[in-house]
C-alpha cells in the first residue's frame, strides 16, 4: 500500500487539528465486517470511535437497483468520488455530512453528520477500491472467509433480518459473483491485514460452529510485537508462524482456534489488554455475536485494537485526552 495518509495540501485551519487513526475494513457482503467493527466500537466507546459504512454511498435504493444491469458491488452503483472526498476530510479531522442507506429496508435516508474521533473505522464493500481511498487509511483490513462459509452467513442474515427468501439470496449471489471477482476481492491485495474466519474441516466442523481465525500481517505497515503474548504454552488457543502470502512473499500468520476454551483465551486477552496501559477493564463486549461469545472473534478484535492503539497518532491523542 502507498505511503500512509494521503498527501493532501492542508489549510491554515488544519494547523494543530488532531487527526484520527484511520482503519478500513473491506470485504464482500456478509463477510463479518459489521460484526468486527461493532466489537471495536464497543470496546473503545463511541466517544472515541467514529464508525461509518461506505455502503451508504450507494447511488440507488434497492427497488431502483432491480432495474439496473449491475449490482451494488459495482463502482458505478456508488458515489465513489464523494466517498473519497469524505474519507480525505475525515482523515484531516473534519466532519462530513454522510449519506445513509438503510440495509433493513433498502431505502436511502436523510444524511447524518459524522465527526471524527480518535479512531475512524470505515467498513463496507469498497473502502480499499481506489488509490485515493487507500491513501486515507493508516491500516487496511480485508475479511476473506471461504465462499461456502460466507454463503451460509449471508443466507442466515438476509433471510432473518432483511426479508429475503433463500431463493432470492441464491439468485443475488449468482448475479453478484462477476462483480465480486472484479471489484471486491481485488482489494485483498492492497490490505495490510487479511482475516479469514472459517471452521476447521479436519475437526469435522461446519459453518455453524464457532470459526477459527487466521490473521495475515503483511509487512506494508509496522505491526505490534505480539511474540511476547503468543508463546508455546498458549498454542492450544493461538499460535504465530511465518508462512507465504499468495504472491509467494513471507508473511506472519496468527491462527486463533475457534474451539479454544475461554479459560485458555482469557489470560491472553488480559495480557494484551494490560500491555496497552489503559485504565478500563477488558471489555466484555469483545467477541459477542447475537448474544453468543466467539473466542476467535474476541481475540481478533483485540489484536486489531492493539494494532490501532499502538499507532503513534492514537497514542498521542490518548495522552492529550488523559493528560
Amino acid at each position: 500500500m502507498p505511503e500512509r495518509q494521503l498527501a493532501i495540501q492542508g489549510t491554515d485551519a488544519d494547523a494543530g487539528r488532531s487527526r484520527p487513526v484511520m482503519l478500513a475494513i473491506a470485504g464482500d457482503s456478509a463477510a463479518g465486517k459489521t460484526t468486527l467493527t461493532k466489537g471495536i466500537v464497543l470496546a473503545l466507546g463511541a466517544e472515541r470511535v467514529a464508525s461509518i459504512c461506505v455502503d451508504d454511498y450507494h447511488r440507488y435504493d434497492r427497488d431502483e437497483r432491480k432495474e439496473l444491469s449491475f449490482t451494488a458491488l459495482h463502482p458505478d452503483c456508488n458515489y465513489v468520488d464523494i466517498m473519497e472526498q469524505h474519507l480525505q476530510l475525515l482523515s484531516l479531522g473534519h466532519a462530513v455530512l454522510k449519506p445513509v442507506y438503510n440495509h433493513a429496508n433498502g431505502k436511502l435516508e436523510r444524511p447524518v453528520l459524522v465527526e471524527p474521533r480518535d479512531l475512524v473505522v470505515a467498513e463496507g464493500l469498497l473502502p480499499l477500491s481506489t488509490k485515493v481511498s487507500r491513501g486515507c487509511f493508516d491500516v487496511g483490513v480485508y475479511l476473506d472467509p471461504p465462499e461456502a462459509v460466507r454463503r451460509v452467513w449471508k443466507l442466515k442474515r438476509d433471510t432473518g433480518k432483511r426479508s429475503y427468501t433463500s431463493e432470492e439470496v441464491d439468485a443475488e449471489l449468482a448475479r453478484r459473483e462477476p462483480e465480486a471477482a472484479a471489484f471486491i476481492r481485488p482489494q485483498k491485495a492492497d490490505a495490510d491485514i487479511v482475516v479469514s474466519f472459517a471452521p476447521l474441516e479436519q475437526r469435522g466442523e461446519s459453518p455453524e460452529h464457532s470459526p477459527s481465525a487466521t490473521i495475515l500481517l503483511r509487512p506494508t505497515v509496522p505491526h505490534p510485537n505480539l511474540v511476547k503474548f503468543i508463546t508455546e504454552d498458549v498454542r492450544e488457543a493461538i499460535h504465530l508462524k511465518l508462512t507465504r502470502d499468495e504472491d509467494g512473499r513471507p508473511v506472519d500468520a496468527i491462527h486463533v482456534h475457534g474451539y479454544a476454551p475461554a479459560a485458555r483465551t482469557r489470560p491472553i486477552e488480559e495480557a494484551i489488554w494490560a500491555d496497552l496501559g489503559v485504565d478500563e477493564p477488558l471489555p466484555a463486549s469483545l467477541g459477542m455475536v447475537d448474544g453468543v461469545r466467539s473466542e476467535s472473534l474476541a481475540l481478533t478484535q483485540l489484536i486489531l485494537l492493539y494494532h490501532v492503539m499502538q499507532n503513534r497518532s492514537f497514542a498521542l491523542s490518548r495522552q492529550v485526552a488523559h493528560g
